[in-house]
């Protein structure tokens, strides 16, 4: 038999790295279009590019790439995922689980499934095999080729999965979440958000010194950009290409808060107003009121100051506000003010099951004044409102289930879209199409006249480019989303409208009780601007709105990442 293994020279650079210890860091491999798996076999990170089929060993300090496989390309492509127990490699592809041996590439296979075998993991003789489409992880013995068990799986994506002791790592590529499971039960132990799409592949890689372990995650997605073509007129074309690298995955599980913190970036964020009315207008005593972000569990204010004009700082129903005061505002006056924060932001994902909150305390009297009634224009006297939220809950009684078949049902009846206004959610029930803001009325409604507490959270989304650091970026829109009451537990996030991705489901829940570290949250349950003449909101005394008076101006800076916890 012919030996399309690894050569004597390339087995020697594995087992032996003469690079010095680097901390974590993005592994940006070179000539690599996919990668689909990771493992780690001596110490070294390997990595499975699924479109060339090569089986690589990456550096982690320098994106040094060598295919290992240079003369036995062609039975790894189309791969799906890579796993090493001793001496064998394992891998999925189509239907089937193959494994070889590091000498011989020749693939042997192990099991076929009815539906495509996504990813696998090997523990000793025990293989497990997650396939998206019947919905399982499979478990084998590996000398009887016999199915054990089978678990659930948590998500609605394909799942890559890796083996650490006694726990089980699974990765979704929709979700965009990795999950710890118990090996023996498959029962969730916690859950984390990646600081990235399309997550593809997840291996601890030990450092050979300390032995602490990192855990890191390959990616595989396309970006758009925009390409110079010089044959083309006018030159500039809007096209896309591979995007592929692996990233140490930070996390910090906090058991007692009942939530998992992940990668996390330090954010300066600046929101101004430049002062351009487009009528004359003459108002006096002018109090102008912006938001400012909120110290939350994912988020952490490091400093706040002023931009152009000072302001004092008040407390509104809890939430801090800059308040900036005018003498007068003259014809033709023009101005720049607002403030710039420094942020520290996480991604975050509580904890928090349907089981764990069977029995629920009353809403106290405030809280039912303050968080059930109609004070935005939300139409929950109307019939096809009233209508839509006995239909959404049907005859679900527990307060988490309630709230998420709420969301699936806003989410089976709206598509997203952009519009100038925000319409009244009747209205937008029956259009069929809303923006952020109209799936948080819709939302809104259908939760208040279910006894769900619940209230509008924003503004702004960071583009999420983490690699962008210290550059500006600006967002294209403003942002909002909506936060539910859990009594005797708090406040929980969850996304209006980007876990709508798929017509009629399954819809993942990566943003249910969860949000990514791109979310500046400032103002919650408050209006974020507001402006008062003498003491009395202005709309009241003139029909005259902000953007009537001033343009907004929000930058994000991102200036680095921040250390796990």
């Amino acid at each position: 038999m012919l030996n399309f293994g690894i050569s004597s020279e390339q087995s020697s650079s594995l087992a032996v790295s003469s690079q010095p210890i680097m901390p974590p860091r993005t592994i940006r491999p070179i000539a690599v279009y996919a990668l689909n798996g990771l493992a780690v076999w001596q110490s070294q990170l390997l990595a499975l590019d699924s479109v060339r089929g090569y089986l690589l060993r990456l550096d982690a300090a320098s994106d040094n790439t060598i295919v290992l496989n240079a003369h036995s390309t062609e039975p790894f492509v189309d791969a799906t995922s890579l796993a090493i127990w001793g001496e064998t490699i394992w891998f999925t592809q189509e239907n089937n689980v193959y494994f070889c041996g590091f000498h011989d590439l020749t693939p042997q296979l192990f099991v076929s499934l009815p539906y495509a075998a996504d990813g696998v993991g090997v523990w000793e003789s025990t293989i497990y095999v997650t396939c998206q489409k019947s919905g399982y992880i499979f478990i084998y013995e590996r000398s009887t080729k016999r199915k054990i068990t089978q678990f659930p799986l948590l998500g609605v994506g394909t799942a890559n999965l890796t083996v650490r002791d006694e726990e089980l790592w699974v990765c979704d590529r929709i979700e965009q979440t990795v999950y710890c499971l118990d090996r023996a039960t498959g029962e969730l132990q916690f859950s984390i958000l990646t600081p990235f799409e399309s997550p593809t592949g997840l291996a601890f890689l030990p450092d050979p010194t300390t032995g602490q372990q990192t855990l890191y995650v390959s990616y595989a997605s396309e970006e758009a950009y925009i390409r110079d073509n010089p044959n083309a007129d006018p030159s500039h074309e809007l096209t896309f290409r591979d995007r592929t690298f692996v990233h140490p995955l930070y996390f910090h599980n906090d058991s007692k808060g009942r939530y998992a913190l992940s990668n996390g970036y330090l954010v300066e964020m600046s929101y101004a107003e430049e002062l351009l009315p487009l009528d004359e207008v003459d108002l006096e005593n002018l109090e102008w009121r912006i938001a400012l972000p909120t110290e939350t569990d994912r988020q952490k204010v490091k400093h706040v100051e002023a931009i152009g004009v000072p302001f004092t700082e008040e407390i509104q129903e809890g939430q801090k506000v800059a308040v900036f005061k005018f003498d007068s505002l003259k014809p033709n006056e023009r101005n720049i003010f607002g403030w710039k924060a420094l942020l520290e932001v996480r991604g975050i994902k509580y904890q928090l099951k349907p089981d764990d909150i069977d029995q629920v305390s009353e809403l106290s009297p405030e809280f039912r004044a303050r968080y059930l009634i109609d004070d935005d224009e939300l139409a929950m006297d109307t019939p096809v409102i009233q209508a839509a939220a006995r239909e959404a809950i049907g005859t679900e009684t527990n307060l988490l289930r309630k709230i998420l078949k709420i969301r699936n049902f806003v989410y089976d009846r709206l598509s997203y879209g952009i519009k100038p206004h925000i319409d009244p959610p009747d209205v937008v029930l029956e259009r069929g199409i809303g923006s952020c803001g109209e799936y948080v009325g819709l939302l809104l409604a259908l939760s208040r006249l279910n006894g769900i507490a619940c209230r509008t959270v924003g503004r702004y989304k960071c583009p999420p480019y983490p690699e962008r650091q210290r550059i500006p970026l600006e967002p294209d829109y403003n942002h909002v989303w909506i936060e539910f009451y859990v009594p005797g537990f708090g406040w929980l996030p969850m996304e209006s409208n980007p876990d709508d991705i798929v017509e009629r489901g399954p819809y993942p829940t990566r943003f249910f009780m969860g949000l990514p570290w791109f979310h500046a949250e400032i103002g919650k349950g408050i209006t974020f601007e507001s402006l008062r003449s003498g003491g009395v909101p202005v709309g009241d005394l003139f029909d005259l709105s902000i953007g009537d008076l001033a343009i907004n101006h929000i930058r994000f800076t991102i200036l680095e990442e921040l250390p796990p916890i």
